[in-house]
């Protein structure tokens, strides 16, 4: 008698992706409010409903066997696929998850598993932008920052809401997730989200499956506008900020760099990512 072939895991997930800082979190408020499209913003504290992250400890907890420990970085790999497979379980068919995981293998454990895969929306920014709110999230002076987005085993220590994350050098991350192979993947500069919204916006729409309604984008696009959450994070506070930081959404501009970034960090973020950073347009 034939057995019955293995039901294959469904693939669901859609990786909102970046490193971090990059503009990962503009996206998903985007999201949000064009996905809800209310006649009021979304708020920035509900935003979780639309990609939850992939290394919430949470998520480990529920499906460890026992006890779990965040700070065991075997556990937490053992468990990765498990946490993943939790989340198609739910049947739906597309699912948002949000990382800043680099794609590749840690101890032969894929970070971004092809068989739960539908596709990635990959956000990046100029790292010698994105350098001073990387600094300000991990506590970082600008100095120690620029060193750390050019070290190829960088990477996030857990602690007890998260598990942790492989970020890999900024370049190293660029090249993981954009020449990987194997879904779909719709790439975005952060540069140009902020320059022409209704164009970048538009095509995220389009690449998730979604009808483009003008009006409906302009909205959200106000919605989901720098003015916007800051004002909400001043007035609510914002449960992504992390605890070393004054605030999450600080300025939100492109070009800071050109005035307020030292020349030698400069040269060592270009010295360490040029080729990546010619590629994408930066230098």
């Amino acid at each position: 008698m034939a057995t019955k072939p293995k039901p294959q895991p469904q693939k669901s997930i859609l990786w909102l992706a970046s490193y971090p800082k990059s503009g990962n979190t503009w996206l998903r408020i985007f999201l949000a409010n064009y996905l809800f499209n209310l006649d009021r913003p979304v708020p920035i504290n509900e935003v979780h409903r639309i990609g939850m992250g992939d290394s919430v400890a949470n998520a480990y907890r529920k499906v460890a066997k026992g006890e779990f420990d965040v700070h065991d970085v075997r556990q937490t790999l053992r468990l990765r696929n498990a946490v993943l497979q939790a989340v198609v379980n739910n049947g739906a068919e597309v699912n948002f998850l949000k990382t800043h995981n680099k794609r590749g293998a840690i101890n032969e454990v894929e970070l971004i598993p092809r068989k739960f895969t539908r596709g990635a929306i990959y956000v990046m920014r100029d790292p010698r932008d994105m350098v001073f709110s990387y600094a300000r999230h991990f506590g970082y002076d600008v100095d120690g920052a620029s060193q750390a987005i050019c070290a190829p085993m960088n990477g996030a220590v857990p602690d007890k809401s998260v598990v942790t994350q492989w970020f890999g050098s900024w370049s190293d991350h660029v090249r993981s997730w954009t020449r990987g192979k194997g879904f779909p993947l719709l790439t975005l500069r952060y540069e140009d989200m902020q320059s022409n919204p209704t164009l970048a916006f538009g095509r995220v729409l389009k690449f998730i499956g979604m009808p483009v309604d003008a009006a409906r984008l302009e909205k959200a696009i106000r919605f989901s506008s720098f003015d916007e959450v800051r004002k909400q994070e001043s007035e609510k506070g914002f449960i992504e900020k992390s605890a070393v930081a004054e605030r999450f959404f600080h300025s939100g501009t492109s070009g800071q760099w050109r005035n307020d970034l030292p020349p030698a960090l400069a040269d060592r973020i270009v010295v360490a990512n040029g080729e990546t950073m010619r590629e994408f347009g930066y230098i």
